[in-house]
């Protein structure tokens, strides 16, 4: 069995939900208390909020504001930069066709997941809003102001709305569909195997006049910095996670291989395998944290040297001598006074 790793969307998504239920009257605390959301977060621009809890926050504050076309309502009520860079990367480009194209390959800031597909068909430009994982789905709201926010940032950035061929959702028709036919122009097709819009091939090919190639550049280049960043972060995920384990358990004797593997809702053999995938095992992993444990208590005057090899699971002190003179060449003694020299 093998773990995935947790889904997260970016926290300026909250704030835009947040935002628009309370243009429905729906009290802020009480959608945060509901859903659990952590309002510190919409502080902090680099924050990301499990994709579970979007799909609660979008759900709930629908059912708060007994909005049935909730998501159609908070895609219209979008201002430029609410997206961050991923915004200013999409508006600074200088066709609609472009602008797609990066939000194709810029949406990971967004989202884990959900991606966007873009096809040059005989009838125009398709765009295919899905979940890379095959076993989730966008919740309703969510993919209904996806595809709306499509049209209402085309709106903004050329000063017209694109012409929309068709439109279709994967999740089966609400009861009342006025509000999609007044925004799309047309009934959506539902029940259908992807959510997908197709607009025309001139009104994407349409010059933007406010497009500027410089700002581009800058933009583009900062965003590739961030992508890169996402996936060196993705990539040593699990280690990470096996840290934070072994640190928790350290002091308790509950730092073992089976410990993490129960945590990570793994077999301790996938979880060998993974970790050597990532060039590492368990027990260096394990040796890495005990080793820096040791480090900071052996800085700390105030613990005494015998004392550090139970905070950091050795039975006795002589256990914690050979070991870790074994991780650095020094004895816990030499380490202390060198610390303090550097200290002074």
């Amino acid at each position: 069995m093998t773990a995935r790793r947790k889904l997260t969307v970016s926290a300026r998504i909250a704030a835009i939900i947040l935002k628009g239920a309370a243009k429905f009257g729906v009290s802020e605390s009480r959608l945060i208390r509901e859903t659990r959301f952590d309002p510190n977060l919409l502080h902090d621009p680099d924050a990301r909020i499990p994709l579970e809890q979007e799909n609660a926050l979008w759900m709930t504050a629908a059912d708060l504001a007994e909005d049935a076309a909730f998501g159609l309502h908070v895609a219209e009520m979008i201002q430029p930069g609410m997206f961050d860079v991923l915004d200013y990367v999409v508006r600074t480009a200088p066709t609609l066709r472009e602008a797609v194209d990066r939000l194709a390959r810029y949406n990971r800031l967004m989202h884990d997941v959900a991606e966007f597909k873009v096809e040059d068909l005989p009838e125009g430009v398709l765009i295919h809003h899905r979940f890379r994982t095959p076993d989730l789905v966008p919740v309703r709201h969510a993919a209904e102001f996806t595809l709306a926010s499509l049209l209402v940032i085309a709106r903004q950035m050329a000063g017209r709305l694109p012409l929309v061929v068709s439109v279709s959702f994967a999740h089966t028709a609400p009861e009342d569909t006025a509000e999609h036919r007044r925004i799309f122009g047309f009934l959506p097709a539902f029940s259908a195997h992807q959510n997908v819009l197709l607009l025309t091939a001139d009104s994407m090919l349409a010059p933007v006049p406010a497009a500027d190639p410089a700002l581009s550049r800058i933009v583009t280049s900062h965003a590739d910095q961030l992508l890169r960043k996402l996936s060196i972060s993705a990539e040593d995920c699990l280690a990470s996670r096996v840290r934070q384990v072994v640190l928790a358990g350290l002091a308790e004797g509950n730092a073992t291989i089976g410990e993490a593997a129960r945590q990570l809702c793994m077999s301790e053999r996938s979880l060998q395998r993974a970790l050597q995938t990532k060039g590492t095992t368990f027990n260096a992993v394990f040796d890495e944290v005990r080793t820096r444990a040791a480090l900071d208590f052996i800085a700390d005057s105030n613990i005494a040297l015998g004392e550090i090899a139970y905070l950091i699971g050795f039975s006795e002190p002589s256990a914690f001598h050979r070991a870790f003179k074994r991780w650095t060449g020094l004895t816990p003694l030499a380490a202390r006074q060198a610390s303090r020299t550097k200290a002074s």
